[in-house]
């Protein structure tokens, strides 16, 4: 039985530790991949095919980009709103600084770099309480 146990944690340690490294390698990468998103304040407006929300772009030039159910909620009544636009991109904003994609990958390295850490302490707990 004991032999099984110390398999079973032996598994989760270099599951826990292997996973870890890859997601928080691709979260890394997602991060890089993800580029610079500066705050803007933009303008919400009515459009025929609803509401979309408008901002001065560095280059001077005026963008636009169409808001989602979930955003519009979010929005509500109000006439300004602060986002975030992708330097370098035309029409790409979002509002959140940070990437929800990146953070569920560091979430997910984080948990299961945690689970290789807890099964190495438990491994190291029975390895000197059998001794």
């Amino acid at each position: 039985m004991d032999t099984a146990i110390d398999a079973v944690i032996e598994i989760f340690t270099w599951v826990g530790f292997g996973a870890g490294a890859l997601l928080a390698g691709v979260a890394l990468i997602a991060y890089l991949l993800d580029g610079t998103w500066v705050p803007v304040r933009a303008v919400v407006e009515p459009t025929e095919h609803g509401p979309v929300v408008r901002w001065f772009g560095e280059d001077g030039g005026v963008n636009e980009a169409p808001l989602t159910p979930e955003q519009v909620r979010a929005v509500g009544s109000a006439g300004m709103y602060d986002v975030f636009v992708r330097r370098g991109w035309a029409n790409s904003m979002r509002f959140t600084h940070g990437s929800p994609l990146v953070r569920a990958f560091a979430l997910l390295a984080a948990g299961f770099l945690g689970l290789g850490v807890v099964a190495l302490i438990v491994s190291s707990v029975l390895l000197f309480s059998r001794g």
